[in-house]
């Protein structure tokens, strides 16, 4: 790493920490030239992930989407935006790790809704009247049938 103050590149690392829940490490370092330290941030490069529509069409994962889905779900709820952030989080972190750039929006709603199933059941059928496009009441109770059969 080089020195912010002199361009030089002999720096040693005093202290490490981790940094936003782990997903980033905070270095303090201090140069061997000039003796000053100076702070760096180090943080994985994560590739993109995109999200094939019905229509065909590739938009890129928009995590913010999914928040606002979630939150919408999760209205009047007992769920803080602290755990939804964690829950978006935690499928930002799935897409990451599975062994593909691409997914579509059936699995990708699949992944959501089967996490979100076990955090709260009505904020689980309320996605999933938007998600699975309910149009009437039949699909409702089908699901709600499917919850009760599952406990």
């Amino acid at each position: 790493m080089r020195c912010p103050f002199c361009n030089s590149d002999n720096t040693k690392v005093v202290d490490s920490r981790d940094f936003i829940n782990g997903n980033s490490i905070k270095r303090r370092r201090e140069c061997l030239s000039c003796k000053k330290r100076f702070t760096t941030y180090e943080k994985v490069e994560e590739r993109d992930i995109y999200v094939i529509k019905r229509d065909k069409s590739r938009e890129k994962f928009n995590k913010n989407k999914l928040m606002r889905g979630l939150s919408i779900a999760t209205i009047k709820r007992n769920i803080s935006q602290e755990e939804i952030e964690e829950f978006v989080i935690d499928i930002e972190r799935t897409l990451q790790n599975s062994l593909t750039s691409e997914i579509s929006t059936k699995k990708l709603g699949d992944i959501v809704m089967s996490k979100l199933k076990d955090v709260d059941e009505v904020a689980y059928v309320r996605f999933a009247s938007v998600y699975k496009d309910f149009d009437d009441i039949k699909s409702f109770i089908k699901i709600v049938e499917e919850i009760k059969k599952n406990k």
